[in-house]
Order: structure tokens, then sequence, then C-alpha cells
């Protein structure tokens, strides 16, 4: 059982190298899998239907990183590219967000000019 106890021995001292509880990082990233499985199967099951898929998008990625969010809040010394990804995210619910409404308000100035 050598192999265990390296992995074990790394898995805890990525808690001192970055200030968080290993345990509640390793918790939230299993624990995140099963809801990030199911956002993927209703983004999937949004666009064979032809449903916007900004919602199941912006779930999936959020359970994606939601250990790493647990590291940005509790967190020091975290990777830019963690930093990278979560304002990618939300760039992404922002302009999906504009471009949502704005077909609204077509569609909406259409109805009422047609």
């Amino acid at each position: 059982m050598e192999w265990f106890d390296v992995f074990y021995q790394w898995f805890m001292n990525l808690g001192d190298q970055y200030g968080v509880n290993p345990i509640i990082f390793g918790s939230i990233y299993v624990g995140a899998i099963p809801f990030f499985t199911l956002s993927i199967a209703w983004l999937v099951r949004n666009y064979r239907k032809g449903i916007s898929i900004v919602f199941p998008v912006l779930s999936a990625a959020l359970f994606f990183i939601s250990a790493y969010l647990y590291l940005m809040i509790a967190g020091q010394n975290v990777p830019w590219w963690v930093y990278g990804l979560v304002v990618l995210m939300l760039l992404y619910g922002a302009w999906s967000t504009f471009k949502n409404v704005r077909k609204q308000i077509n569609e909406e100035a259409e109805v009422t000019n047609g």
C-alpha cells in the first residue's frame, strides 16, 4: 500500500500549499461530478430540442469549477488560470444574457410592428 501512502501525503500537502482543507476540496470536487454530468445531459437535451443551452452550459461550468471557487475563496497562492477560468465563465454568462435579451426585444418589436 505504498502508493496509497504516497498519494495521501501528496493530497494532504496540497492543503498546506494552498491554505485549504484538502478533504473539503476533494469532497466538493468529487461531489460535483454527478451534478456536472446531469448538467451535460440537460445541455444535450436542450440542444436536441432547439431550446437555449445557456443555463445548462453555465450550470455545467459552475459545477466544473466549484472546487476551484472554494480554493479561490478560502485559499492562498491560487494559480492564475483559476481566476482566468472564472472570468471566462462570467464573460460568457454576460454575453449570452445580452444576446438573449436582444433577441427577445427584436421578437417583441416584430410582433408589435407586424
